[in-house]
């Protein structure tokens, strides 16, 4: 049998048990339904306090955004802009509002490429940021992304033209 470069046929593969691991198997505490029972029960307890909390981000996130826009941005504003869609994206996904966890994930990953190197394009930046305003309306918190294909079609488009961008001698980077 041939080996690939640099393997050893001796070399073996083993799992290591984490200290988490070992704490959750431990004996005691509560059984993974109770604390399933528990999580749901503390999420109805937040949902109410969702709408400020969404407008709060909102609205810091849209400040970064105008601050960027008129060039008053922190030099670390993309980080703190993606700190906000993160926030938006995971709270949104826990509380079971997909159309604003989708818009906030695309935000993302645009978000991250920026972050990763690539030029900021603001212009999509502010397409996703009127997007989360539409889905923190009433009338769309609760649609799936599937259900509104058009928003979601060209989401995506943009996100695909950002974050596909061409690399100093014309490498193209995903």
């Amino acid at each position: 049998m041939t080996n690939a470069p640099g393997k050893r046929e001796d070399a073996r593969i083993f799992m290591v048990e984490t200290r988490f691991q070992k704490l959750a198997k431990r004996p005691g505490g509560i059984s993974r339904e109770k604390a399933i029972e528990r999580a749901d029960a503390r999420i109805e307890e937040v949902k109410p306090t969702f709408d400020d909390w969404l407008d709060s981000e909102l609205k810091g996130f849209a400040k970064l955004v105008k601050d960027a826009e008129s060039g008053k941005a922190d030099p670390d504003w993309i980080a703190k802009a993606n700190f906000h869609a993160r926030e938006l994206r995971d709270s949104a996904t826990t509380l079971g509002f997909e159309l604003l966890s989708f818009i906030a994930g695309s935000l993302c990953d645009i978000l991250d490429t920026v972050e990763a190197g690539t030029e900021c394009n603001l212009e999509s930046i502010m397409c996703h940021a009127d997007a989360l305003m539409l889905a923190r309306q009433k009338s769309y918190r609760r649609l799936r992304p599937d259900q509104v294909p058009e928003l979601t079609r060209g989401l995506r488009r943009v996100v695909d033209r950002v974050t596909t961008a061409q690399v100093g001698n014309g490498e193209t980077r995903s």
